[in-house]
């Protein structure tokens, strides 16, 4: 049995979309839209639609995966058996580079995206991650 910390992994989950907001909003989101092919009329045209359904998927997802890193940050305990931030931090970084990272590499191989779009994308999941990893960490 994984001892969960149920706050850690709610509010792990809402500091990745909040760092999701920025990320696509106030730090790239022209570079983003550009390289995706969204218009601002195509954002238009979702806000219209209403955005709840989006919101609570993501939400989910975000629970999903602040879930699984703690079990993940659980199983790292022997290399960093402290309970520091850095465990999860580097739970997080290794999550990435093992699973993320090569998984989305298919938008730039099969997809034709380009490897700006690709650094925009994995690049948020990484400092989410590792965010994320922190948060669960710290709180264990």
């Amino acid at each position: 049995m994984v001892p969960i910390n149920y706050l850690a992994v709610l509010v792990a989950a809402v500091v990745n979309m909040v760092v999701g907001s920025l990320w696509y909003g106030a730090f790239f989101q022209k570079p983003w839209m550009r390289l995706s092919g969204i218009t601002q009329a195509d954002i238009e045209k979702s806000k219209a639609r209403g955005m709840a359904t989006s919101y609570i998927l993501a939400f989910v997802g975000s629970l999903l995966m602040a879930y699984i890193l703690s079990h993940f940050i659980v199983f790292a305990g022997d290399y960093f058996n402290d309970g520091s931030a850095m465990r999860g931090v580097s739970t997080g970084f290794w999550s990435w580079l093992g699973f993320v990272a090569p998984v989305t590499l298919g938008i730039v191989l099969w997809e034709g995206k380009s490897w700006k779009l690709w650094m925009i994308n994995t690049s948020y999941y990484l400092v989410s991650l590792m965010i994320m990893g922190g948060i669960l960490s710290a709180w264990m």
